[in-house]
């Protein structure tokens, strides 16, 4: 038996657009079907796009902001509620910097007590058998609470006692510092030369204290005046 041959309709493409040609836009109720179901879909993706570009688009760029700062904010709740149910240790850990501090402080002499340390110091070399070419005090330099005062030094000695007087010096009640050691042989001899900078520090004082307060809201003061120009 001969296979039958399904045929399917012909598209009149001609007839198609006679029909969108000859429409009469005073009486939309006249036209074709396809026509009429074209103008819908043309109206309805064109009220969505109007609604989407003038309504929806702001929306949803507000949604998504207001959803970003809730994330924030829970983040913030969530790290405050770990601090306040940490509070006690974090005082307690206060309390402990707040000793540790006042212990190294009390480690920095005074300015009536710096002379004393500079002879200790001093006294540590000698008492090593050094020689010292050179023990200068440099310029005191002023930092928020306290102050350094650098020496330069130039001591002889053997590599022994050099060492020893370095271990002496780290062994002082009081916070000294041995920087930039440069250690030489002396020519046809035993003896080394050893160049470094010492470094000791020592509290301000109240007035001390008072003029670096008074110098740093000056500084403020002059800062915040040039940003206004």
């Amino acid at each position: 038996m001969a296979a039958s041959k399904l045929s399917l309709p012909k598209l009149d493409v001609q007839a198609l657009l006679d029909e969108f040609r000859y429409m009469n836009p005073n009486d939309p109720g006249s036209w074709p079907l396809l026509p009429r179901v074209a103008v819908l879909f043309g109206l309805f993706f064109g009220l969505v796009f109007l609604g989407w570009l003038l309504v929806w688009d702001d929306q949803l760029t507000t949604l998504e902001t207001r959803r970003t700062e809730e994330q924030s904010l829970k983040e913030q709740y969530l790290e405050k509620k770990r601090q306040a149910v940490n509070l006690g240790l974090y005082k307690q850990q206060l309390a402990e910097i707040d000793r540790s501090f006042g212990a190294l402080l009390k480690q920095l002499p005074g300015k009536a007590e710096i002379e004393a340390l500079l002879i200790e110091v001093n006294q540590a070399g000698l008492g090593r058998g050094l020689q010292f070419e050179l023990f200068k005090p440099g310029q005191v330099q002023v930092k928020e609470f306290y102050a350094e005062m650098p020496i330069a030094v130039r001591v002889n000695g053997s590599y022994h006692d050099l060492g020893a007087f370095a271990a002496d010096v780290a062994r002082l009640p009081r916070i000294v510092t041995l920087n930039n050691l440069v250690i030489a042989p002396q020519k046809d001899s035993p003896v080394l030369t050893l160049d470094a900078q010492i470094k000791t520090f020592r509290y301000l004082d109240e007035d001390e204290l008072a003029e670096q307060r008074k110098a740093e809201a000056a500084r403020k003061k002059e800062k915040a005046a040039g940003g206004k120009k």
